[in-house]
């Protein structure tokens, strides 16, 4: 296997990688631009003037790289969950908003001295936190702690997205931070690029550690994510000329840490192309060789370029509409995350 710590160094250097930690319905991610200053942390980890993350736990992380369709015709995402056993991975699961003191972990020494309260959201690894200074607003989480921030009457989410405190996000494997505002009206209704957050609390309802469209093997509970540089699409989901060394250098990890039924999905793909055999060569069984072959096809769409056999292959494997029925309304934006809330 490759060194974890290694390609986890190359990737914190690279700002074509995203990384996130959260669950599903609270996340907070953190990205840099090309040429944007950043400075290395130790534990390893990386900063900007937006926001950082530091990863404080390497020991016993078990890397899952991923591929999974995505609601546009022909694109796919991928991504490294880092994961652990479930009951390693599992917080606090405060279920209302707590204050617990200054942050002295904070990324920055100036932020060790702000006040560190859990939103209280109820999520299995991730403790989502905000941090502040402010008077004002240390006064309204205060008079809200023990609540619910969702109970009926309580206003601390509008003191919340008024203030923009610092959104901290805590997991087994370390901290992402982000600094800038929240989305909402203050950045024209949408997440500001680089760095920011997402609660979004219809998700939060279903207490789930990620989307179901990311499969993990049965135990594993991911408390990171890492996103190299996708091959069609920025961080927001913008479209960029396909990247094949982007490509191939995914494909690495995926013959490092993918799941073996979606390497075996694509050798078979590869062979069955080669040999001019037909779509009905090949009966995926189950949603995640039947994923894994959509991937597939999409891909062999780009290095492989179009022809007649490739056609009949996705016209009998990857129809419009098809796709979408079986993911139940869950498919992947084209993005990291949702929108902001």
């Amino acid at each position: 296997m490759t060194d974890l710590a290694g390609s986890l160094a190359r990737h914190l250097e690279d700002p074509g990688t995203g990384w996130s930690m959260g669950s599903f319905g609270a996340v907070a991610e953190f990205h840099q631009d090309v040429g944007e200053a950043g400075f290395a942390l130790i534990p390893p980890g990386r900063h900007t003037a937006r926001g950082g993350l530091r990863l404080d736990r390497l020991e016993g992380l078990i890397p899952v790289a991923y591929e999974i369709t995505l609601k546009s015709p022909g694109r796919w995402g991928q991504g490294v969950a880092l994961c652990l056993p479930e009951a390693e991975a599992a917080l606090s699961r405060r279920a209302v908003l707590t204050e617990l003191g200054p942050d002295r972990a904070a990324l920055r020494p100036e932020d060790r001295a702000a006040i560190l309260f859990d939103m209280g959201l109820d999520q299995p690894q991730v403790d989502f936190c905000v941090r502040t200074s402010d008077p004002a607003l240390l006064e309204a989480l205060r008079a809200a702690e023990g609540l619910s921030l969702f109970a009926p009457g309580n206003g601390v989410m509008g003191a919340i997205l008024k203030a923009h405190p610092h959104r901290v996000a805590l997991t087994r494997a370390g901290r992402v931070e982000v600094w800038q505002k929240i989305g909402g009206p203050d950045t024209g209704g949408v997440s500001p690029p680089g760095p920011h957050t997402h609660v979004l609390p219809q998700l939060l309802r279903a207490k789930r550690t990620h989307s179901a469209n990311i499969a993990l093997p049965p135990g594993l509970t991911p408390c990171a994510f890492f996103y190299p540089a996708n091959p069609l699409a920025g961080f927001m989901g913008e479209e960029k000329p396909f990247d094949l060394a982007a490509h191939e250098a995914f494909q690495r990890l995926m013959s490092l840490w993918g799941a073996p039924e979606a390497l075996r999905i694509k050798s078979a793909l590869a062979e069955a192309l080669a040999s001019g055999a037909g779509p009905d060569s090949m009966a995926p069984e189950g949603r995640a060789e039947r994923k894994a072959l959509r991937v597939a096809l999409r891909q062999a769409l780009r290095t492989r370029g179009e022809d007649a056999l490739l056609r009949a292959w996705i016209a009998a494997h990857d129809r419009p509409g098809a796709a979408e029925a079986e993911d139940s309304g869950e498919e992947t934006p084209d993005r990291i995350g949702h929108q902001d809330a």
